[in-house]
């Protein structure tokens, strides 16, 4: 069968083909959103991303560490990018907000579960999830990884992906709370190491840390030895 009999409304304009929809002024829109978030966050001071479940609620041990880690990361003149969200995205604006960097929130519209949090500098809201995830990335100069579930599983794994492809620049990802990560890093190593589906090395792009002061003293020293990339090089997509 020819192409056209296959795709009988596929059109022609000017020998680019293309399906006649309302997905040009979609794709309009998405555009919109990197531009108006790449402006908007353009003057931060280096950055770290920090995720984690948008269900942990304020008197958990896990809210209450991320708030102090936000908290030294702030002071120590990083801005501190979260989901904008409740639960430990809250807990890292919270903690940034009431320090010296700016508290940046990349807030996501859904039908459950995401709420505004209070406690952001910078307040950014996106309709697409890679929009805001680019953004996370783009603006990273380290990625902190709280407890959480699909949402934080994939934004850690996206992270991991553009480092190990190249699309981004060598930067920590640290892990906190060693006894919640401890199996997935198993699986890791007994998996995905021994199928070799990914190399021992990779590994080494993981590093688990439990402790808020040894968080930042590792994001500085990394940067003592290779400094800060500007905005525009840190992704290559």
């Amino acid at each position: 069968m020819s192409e056209k009999e296959k795709i009988p409304h596929l059109a022609d304009c000017g020998g680019a083909k293309f399906a006649p929809s309302q997905e040009a002024w979609r794709v309009l829109g998405i555009m919109s959103e990197f531009v108006e978030a790449s402006q908007r966050l353009a003057a931060i001071p280096p950055a770290v991303s920090i995720f984690g479940s948008a269900r942990t609620t304020p008197d958990s041990p896990f809210y209450k560490l991320t708030e102090e880690i936000a908290r030294k990361l702030s002071d120590a003149g990083f801005s501190v990018i979260s989901g904008g969200g409740p639960g430990i995205m809250e807990a890292a604006n919270k903690g940034a907000y009431f320090g010296k960097g700016p508290s940046v929130g990349l807030n996501i519209q859904l039908p459950h579960e995401q709420k505004s949090n209070a406690y952001q500098d910078i307040s950014q809201t996106f309709r697409h999830f890679f929009a805001r995830k680019y953004m996370f990335a783009r603006f990273a100069n380290a990625y902190v990884a709280m407890p959480g579930g699909f949402g934080t599983l994939d934004e850690l794994i996206e992270a991991l992906t553009l480092i190990q492809t190249g699309k981004s620049p060598r930067i920590p990802i640290i892990l906190v709370h060693e006894p919640f990560w401890r199996g997935m890093i198993d699986w890791f190593k007994t998996t995905l190491v021994d199928e070799k589906v990914i190399s021992p090395e990779d590994l080494d792009l993981i590093q688990i840390i439990d402790q808020p002061d040894a968080i930042v003293d590792a994001i500085l020293l990394h940067y003592e030895t290779h400094g800060f990339a500007t905005h525009e090089g840190l992704l290559n997509l």
